[in-house]
């Protein structure tokens, strides 16, 4: 009986609020028929990202090469991750819903986020660990939570892995990236990462997923990637949500 009411009291607490506060799409702000779903119009303007792809970089290849295929700019400088994987391709919305998760206060937008990630997961160890880009304390402080840990979070639950939150340090500030070259975006995040004192010992022979909103030239990524192989990672493998395809879309 008591379990019947508590059900029943979710259920008008649900549609109560869904009166109040109805869902909305993510990209646009139209109401929709249910919590983080796109609308239609917002649904096919983001371009999913997948098969065939360089296994290194997620940039997408012209013909299917299998499941280890690179592209020329890797096989000339490969990146210091295993892999890597984005769930779309960076534009209009995608762009909207990662500035509404990082800058607009919408937290709740990263459940969706990790939604459409984890369905690359694939195959990886059981206990691989879920890792997130590092914020600087600084702007943890002024945004209130970090946006990539809130993803790596959803994506753990979903993939049935741990999320590590304090595995990597972001040990210094660096300004914002939006705008910079490759090289400069390189330049400005060497040596600004580090591991955290329980890190060394949680990662050293373990595979390591590591966490992020938007893979721009992975200057960022390849930074963390590299103390994570100092510190022991057996695997690093980088998943996002959104990927930089062309390069005047990383001015913005």
């Amino acid at each position: 009986m008591a379990s019947s009411a508590a059900r029943l009291l979710r259920i008008v607490c649900s549609t109560t609020l869904d009166v109040i506060l109805p869902p909305r799409c993510p990209g646009c702000g139209l109401i929709v028929d249910g919590d983080h779903r796109f609308c239609v119009d917002c649904w096919q303007k983001l371009e999913f990202l997948g098969s065939p792809a360089c296994m290194r970089c997620a940039v997408p290849l012209p013909h299917d090469l299998g499941v280890d295929a690179m592209c020329g700019a890797c096989h000339a400088d490969p990146p210091a991750f295993d892999r890597a994987a984005a769930a779309v391709a960076y534009g209009e919305v995608a762009r909207t819903v990662a500035l509404r998760l990082k800058y607009g206060g919408r937290p709740g937008v990263a459940r969706m986020m990790a939604k459409q990630m984890a369905r690359l997961v694939g195959e990886v160890p059981p206990d691989t660990l879920v890792v997130p880009v590092p914020l600087h304390r600084w702007r943890l402080w002024s945004r209130g939570y970090n946006q990539a840990l809130l993803i790596a979070r959803g994506v753990a639950d979903r993939a049935g892995l741990e999320c590590a939150p304090d595995l990597l340090i972001r040990a210094r500030a660096t300004p914002v990236l939006r705008g910079l070259g490759r090289k400069d975006r390189a330049k400005a995040v060497a040596g600004v990462f580090a591991m955290s004192i329980a890190g060394k010992r949680a990662v050293k022979g373990r595979a390591v997923l590591l966490v992020d909103d938007v893979y721009t030239s992975g200057a960022t990524a390849g930074a963390c990637a590299k103390v994570l192989r100092r510190a022991g990672a057996a695997e690093i493998r980088l998943l996002c949500w959104a990927r930089v395809l062309r390069d005047d879309e990383a001015q913005r």
